[in-house]
């Protein structure tokens, strides 16, 4: 019997979204069992939506998540590692996780918020990895691009993660708030939230008194 699967792509590149599309028309083509009924959109909050919208019949089956969308989202929903977390908690959807980075840190980070079905970095993908990649999380998740398989040899040396409070106190700073303010914000003590920042600056190995290179460290590690 023909299953169909509901696929959502968040992704705001339409180049990538194509070529998830042809891998999921190849599968499609490859083994009847499968159908695919594909959605897209380019923003979180938009995601979101067509997600809360979808469970009025039959959610999504499975779900590709950009983490650094470009278009504006909500202030509960700031990026696709919040969105991630959000629909493995709520959604029974599996998740496949691609992005650009490739930092420890940060693949930690988003382990420990989303726990994806399948984890890839783009610039491991080819054609034939990305098919392998979407039949093993459809049948036997979980599925990890050779980048995040290497990340994840060396992780047992990364004791500490970075965590959402920790992002939330990037994301602060960067919006101009001062560390004064933050104890109001965030639910943490002052002392506590000049800890944080100190290890944060020791992990991105930033030198000086001033938040601006730990920022634009933050900022390219994709943690803001």
């Amino acid at each position: 019997m023909e299953q169909t699967i509901k696929v959502l792509i968040v992704e705001d590149h339409p180049i990538i979204i194509d070529v998830y599309k042809r891998a999921l028309q190849q599968i499609g083509k490859d083994n009847k069992a499968y159908t695919f009924e594909i959605h897209s959109t380019n923003s979180c909050d938009a995601a979101m939506l067509k997600i809360k919208n979808a469970t009025q019949t039959k959610g999504f089956d499975l779900i590709f998540l950009d983490i650094r969308l470009s278009e504006p989202n909500t202030s509960t929903i700031k990026c696709g590692e919040d969105l991630g977390a959000k629909i493995r908690s709520d959604y029974k959807s599996k998740i496949i996780v691609s992005t650009f980075y490739n930092d420890a840190y940060k693949v930690s980070s988003i382990f420990k918020s989303v726990n994806p079905d399948g984890f890839l970095v783009k610039n491991d993908l080819t054609h034939p990895i990305l098919v392998e990649a979407i039949n093993t999380v459809i049948l036997d998740p979980p599925f990890y691009s050779k980048t995040i398989t290497k990340i994840l040899r060396k992780q047992s040396a990364n004791d500490r993660v970075i965590d959402h409070i920790d992002r939330d106190l990037l994301h602060e700073l960067s919006n101009g708030t001062k560390m004064n303010e933050l104890p109001k914000i965030l639910p943490l003590s002052m002392a506590s939230l000049e800890r944080r920042k100190r290890i944060l600056k020791d992990l991105f190995d930033v030198t000086g008194k001033g938040d601006r290179d730990l920022l634009r460290i933050a900022r390219e590690k994709g943690f803001i």
